[in-house]
């Protein structure tokens, strides 16, 4: 079935995004949709008729207006990172991605890498397959700390079941905490043990901060941690 696959310009899917949820990258928790993960991210609310496509994929069946709120589309805003020729190893990109599909496809290049390694597990012994890395915290994935003040964010003791180098990346996943403010990392953020400085805060936010973990092998592998911090005021 895997050489059949097709080479398309775009992916057709259906419900994958209802599936992705369920693989155990890390980044999902069945009882929060509204952190994200590789099936996108939700929010509950009443969506309003006027903000729905009474033309799209309906096969002629009429919209009708929701009547209670619903799990469904939340918005991300969403810059890719990039190699630095100079200074810090990485860097944002310049373009800014904003909509409800990006929640789903700015995990694209690591779910499209761990289906093309699924392919490989059904032909090949396991020494010839690559498999995905075991990312590992060095304290509590919930952690609370004052406006101000300086914490670790630290993945030593990830390991790889293939012995494989890892490369590491910790990010701001923004829309997920109640935040809405950027917070500065003192060191790179593709280090594995890295310092951040709490933002200031007037009432208590939570921060969520993803820790990215990927491997060496073919094809490269991705696996998360997802920290939540408590920022309380002084």
């Amino acid at each position: 079935m895997g050489a059949l696959y097709p080479d398309v310009s775009y992916g057709m899917e259906g419900d994958t995004p209802s599936w992705l949820s369920l693989i155990p990258t890390g980044l999902s928790d069945t009882e929060h949709p509204e952190w994200g993960g590789w099936g996108g991210r939700y929010e509950r609310y009443q969506p309003k008729l006027s903000d729905l496509d009474v033309d799209g994929y309906t096969g002629g069946v009429p919209v009708d207006p929701e009547t209670r709120p619903i799990w469904t589309n939340a918005e991300d805003r969403y810059s890719p990172v990039l190699y630095n020729p100079y200074g810090r190893a990485i860097k944002s990109d310049t373009a800014i991605f904003t909509g409800n599909k990006v929640s789903v496809w700015r995990w694209r290049d690591d779910f499209q890498n761990d289906f093309a390694a699924r392919m490989d597990w059904t032909t090949k012994p396991y020494k010839e397959a690559n498999h995905p890395p075991v990312p590992a915290l060095n304290h509590p994935d919930k952690i609370t700390v004052k406006s101000g003040e300086q914490f670790y964010l630290d993945a030593s003791g990830s390991t790889d079941p293939d012995g494989d180098h890892l490369s590491y990346l910790w990010f701001q996943y923004m829309e997920a905490g109640t935040c809405k403010q950027s917070v500065k990392f003192e060191l790179a953020e593709n280090l594995y043990r890295t310092s951040v400085i709490a933002p200031v805060v007037e009432k208590p936010e939570t921060v969520h901060f993803i820790l990215k973990v990927t491997d060496k092998g073919t094809p490269a592998l991705s696996r998360y941690k997802r920290v939540i911090v408590q920022v309380l005021p002084k």
